[in-house]
């Protein structure tokens, strides 16, 4: 029997933070508790991971991430990107249908599974994506094991668009699984850009983005969405909000209570437009970064319980496709190596505390997706966790990027926090800057 005790840091869990130790056999904890470490017995054999100075949480669980397998894996596939997100301390991931082939068949989920079984180091679940031609493929879903529906109600990277109303209200009332919308009113954003063409021609900028896919185009379909929801009683997530008026279509209650709740990304608490003049289509994601003000209020709404749960859209492209002119180049940028030290950031710079930081990024998406023991510290949870040091600065650069894209909107930052160990299911995957390649995830499963 594998036996582990991590001792002497400080326990980030369930809005607490205490000095204690964890001791985890084999895949699963078996005691979480405050004070000192007795010590092993002198027959017990224990491995001991000294954590004095660190802070010790559970790990990262990010509902919407791109790894582009199959068929695009010349930007990333699943062995590299999940990585990349066990060295920002990502313990689980959630991956979007929008590959080639899209999808949108159960037997090609079926092949997304057995690939990630095969290479992925973190835990890993896969959405099933909706067409306007699949109503059969969704309803025969097993809800214990699929994490979710993909809608696009707004066209982005891929062809998914859902836009028949009749397929809609079908799928909004049938659907077994928790519904996840990328929300975007497609007749704004077309009337936006032939505006914008008719006025600047081959001009057009990254600076015109959040303009041109704009705050009343994703207000539309947000609430277009919810209205859905509400008339068929669907279990509604609207992905990246990215506007202060979306948020107003939210209650504030506990998740526990909703059907209808909401996700942002760590892109939108950090950039502004203010951004788009010096990093240009590094930040160009749909939807777009937005103003000053709409970025205040997603911090304030992680504050007050507007937003619900904190992920990344992680999204990798070349950098020569991010750097061809605004027109040609796709929306998305990775960022799951470096979502939690940059809501750390905003921790250190007295924005968010670690308990929200830690609800909204480990507890909500465990609990919004009903996932079986994981995303708490807790006796007979899975054993994933990060541990983090609080005092390590380190700089973001092209040769400390996992993803394998090899860029990141990033580069130059200087984060104060710094994932120095993760474990998955017991075994450490990452530790100071390297990986154990031996590591598996396993697949998520679901209490519903």
């Amino acid at each position: 029997m594998a036996r582990t005790i991590i001792r002497g840091g400080t326990i980030l869990n369930e809005g607490r933070r205490y000095e204690g130790y964890i001791e985890i056999e084999n895949e699963r904890i078996v005691r979480v508790a405050e004070g000192t470490y007795p010590g092993p017995s002198a027959t017990e054999t224990v491995e001991i991971i000294e954590a004095l100075g660190k802070w010790i949480l559970p790990g990262v669980i990010d509902d919407q991430v791109h790894f582009r397998e199959p068929g695009l894996t010349y930007k990333a596939d699943i062995h590299t990107e999940s990585a990349a997100a066990v060295a920002g301390g990502v313990t689980s991931f959630m991956d979007m249908p929008n590959t080639k082939p899209a999808t949108t068949t159960l037997a090609l989920l079926e092949e997304k599974f057995e690939r990630a079984a095969q290479t992925s180091l973190a835990n890993y679940s896969f959405y099933l994506g909706a067409t306007n031609e699949n109503l059969d493929e969704i309803t025969h879903i097993d809800p214990k094991r699929v994490c979710g529906l993909k809608v696009f109600m707004g066209s982005s990277t891929g062809n998914m668009l859902v836009d028949d109303e009749k397929a809609l209200a079908a799928i909004f009332a049938e659907s077994p699984v928790l519904i996840a919308t990328h929300c975007e009113d497609e007749a704004t954003i077309r009337a936006n850009l032939s505006a914008f063409k008719a006025q600047y021609g081959d001009r057009l900028t990254a600076r015109m983005h959040p303009l041109i896919r704009s705050a009343e185009a994703c207000y539309r379909s947000t609430a277009r969405a919810v209205e859905l929801a509400d008339r068929y009683g669907a279990d509604l997530h609207v992905l990246h909000l990215s506007t202060a008026r979306e948020l107003d279509l939210f209650s504030d209650g506990p998740l526990d209570a909703k059907k209808i709740t909401n996700e942002i990304c760590a892109h939108h608490l950090w950039f502004c437009d203010e951004d788009y003049d010096r990093l240009g289509n590094r930040i160009k994601w749909n939807p777009a970064v937005k103003t000053a003000a709409d970025r205040q209020a997603l911090r304030e709404g992680v504050l007050n319980g507007k937003v619900d749960v904190v992920a990344t859209d992680h999204a990798p492209h070349t950098l020569e496709e991010k750097q061809r002119p605004y027109a040609e180049a796709p929306s998305g940028g990775p960022l799951v190596q470096h979502s939690l030290v940059c809501l750390l950031e905003l921790v250190r710079q007295g924005i968010l505390t670690p308990e929200q930081t830690v609800e909204k990024m480990c507890h909500a998406p465990a609990r919004r997706f009903a996932i079986r023991d994981r995303g708490f510290l807790r006796e007979g949870y899975f054993a994933d966790l990060a541990i983090v040091d609080p005092q390590a600065p380190w700089t973001v650069a092209p040769e400390n990027i996992l993803s394998k894209c090899g860029w990141s909107p990033f580069e130059g930052v200087t984060f104060s926090h710094r994932v120095v160990r993760t474990l998955v299911n017991g075994r450490t995957v990452y530790a100071d800057g390297k990986l154990d390649p031996t590591v598996r995830g396993q697949a998520l499963t679901f209490d519903r």
